[in-house]
């Protein structure tokens, strides 16, 4: 693992659970760590109840755009994460993939968002420790 990792989130729509993802590690890993996300699929927008769940957190992930998943953004990776959506993601050996099984936000209101949100920021805190504690 390179001094400065890169992560890659992976989700269908690019809209929810990976933007979450990304806006808490960017804001919790600071220059340490670089973040991607991306959709097998993506949607129009940023998903606007993930928006206002992070906002409440302080993370502002409103100026976030979906994004196409591609080989390059895998290939750049050295750890992919999936949010139990099923998506097929490329594989490179020498990468570390993890699935995430996390329930979609999309089309839920607040309430139900709010522990999807809690959960993201519990996985990304602890990728964040594995990510420090790895050997190089």
């Amino acid at each position: 693992m390179p001094d400065r990792p890169t992560v890659l989130f992976v989700c269908v729509h690019n809209a929810g659970r990976s933007q979450m993802a990304a806006g808490f590690l960017t804001a919790l890993a600071g220059d340490r760590i670089d973040v991607l996300s991306a959709g097998s699929m993506p949607g129009d927008q940023i998903n606007p109840t993930a928006v206002a769940a992070m906002a409440e957190v302080g993370i502002d992930i409103a100026g976030e755009q979906p994004k196409k998943l591609s080989d390059d953004a895998v290939r750049a990776s050295d750890v992919v994460i999936t949010m139990g959506c099923g998506d097929e993601c490329p594989y490179h050996p020498g990468k570390r993939y993890e699935d995430w099984v996390l329930d979609d936000p999309a089309g839920q209101g607040i309430e139900a968002v709010r522990p999807i949100r809690d959960e993201v920021r519990a996985r990304v805190e602890a990728l964040i420790d594995s990510l420090a504690t790895s050997p190089s």
